[in-house]
């Protein structure tokens, strides 16, 4: 009997040792808060510096499109956030978002991804996660 506890017992601590970690959410992938601020603030950066894409930012309050965008990734990403901002379909009406300009903002996401460090199958998750968005924005 003891030899069958001890043979269960090992087993057991066998099996338990073997197990793997969960893997951590995107939200903490992509650097949590911090790592998804810097994501924002170069993304605004290559918007500002595209001159195919700037001028649908003209008329654009900034400092609440930075916040929604990074309330938005937090939340898409599995963070604690919840987004609170427009439907896509409402904040880009009018602006006639084309596929080329849709291209512009995720070469500049990708770029700014790249800067950070992000791994490839993390930016691949992220623009996956946004991909679907397309259809509530363009050409509209």
């Amino acid at each position: 009997m003891v030899k069958t506890v001890t043979l269960v017992s090992l087993c057991l601590v066998l099996l338990l040792g073997c197990s793997t970690a969960p893997q951590p959410v995107l939200y903490q992938r992509l650097g949590a808060d911090e790592g998804i601020n810097a994501i924002v603030d170069g993304l605004l950066f290559e918007i500002e510096h595209d001159d195919r894409i700037v001028h649908h930012f003209a008329d654009t309050d900034i400092s609440r499109f930075r916040a929604m965008l990074a309330e938005q990734l937090c939340d898409l990403s599995g963070g604690p956030c919840q987004y609170s901002g427009s439907t896509m379909q409402e904040s880009h009406t009018g602006f006639n978002i084309s596929l080329a300009d849709y291209d512009a903002l995720v070469e500049g996401l990708i770029k700014v991804m790249q800067r950070q460090q992000v791994s490839i199958a993390d930016q691949n998750a992220l623009l996956a996660l946004l991909a679907p968005m397309y259809k509530d924005i363009s050409y509209r």
